[in-house]
């Protein structure tokens, strides 16, 4: 989820501004059949652990409540040393090798929800097979950007779009 000037949270993170509805869900619930494994940075990790496994989103979002509880998390983090959520793996840097482990190995894809620094890292190191953004049809003027720390500017060749009803885009991009 992104803002159409290029954010996926407000300058303290929040991101009161995503536009979530049926549609969304439904497409969400589609999305998350494809995966077996979720990556975040701490900070995008701590806010959907302290969502997904409460009562509140078990009741409001069941189907995609069980499937974010039930999926692979993996969790980068230099300041925290354990992760609690269910099925939750911490790892303190990010390793090219590790990853490529992990793609190579058997089973869906692998999703990076958020986590600027994350995507940025596996940006640059070529690391990202598809790029998907859900463009929201809001301005924050301000706020964290995706790709804040990249060195690398690679092109990417656009394969899907898909428009809500709401007035969000669905976009998804190949690197060249």
């Amino acid at each position: 989820m992104i803002t159409v000037d290029g954010f996926f949270a407000g300058e303290k993170g929040e991101i009161d501004w995503h536009h979530v509805d049926a549609e969304f869900n439904e497409n969400a619930t589609k999305f998350l059949d494809t995966v077996d494994t979720l990556m975040f940075g701490r900070v995008t990790y701590d806010l959907m652990e302290s969502y997904w496994p409460t009562s509140a989103a078990l009741k409001d979002d069941p189907i995609i409540a069980n499937k974010m509880n039930s999926l692979r998390k993996i969790v980068f983090s230099k300041t925290a040393d354990k992760a609690l959520w269910n099925n939750s793996m911490m790892f303190s840097e990010i390793s090219e090798d590790e990853i490529k482990k992990m793609k190579q190995s058997p089973g869906k894809d692998i999703a990076i929800f958020g986590s600027g620094m994350i995507v940025s890292a596996l940006t640059d190191l070529g690391l990202i097979d598809e790029y998907r953004f859900i463009v929201n049809p809001v301005i924050l003027g301000k706020g964290k950007t995706l790709f804040a720390n990249l060195e690398k500017k690679p092109g990417l060749k656009l394969i899907d779009v898909h428009e809500f009803k709401s007035g969000n885009v669905s976009l998804s991009y190949k690197p060249l």
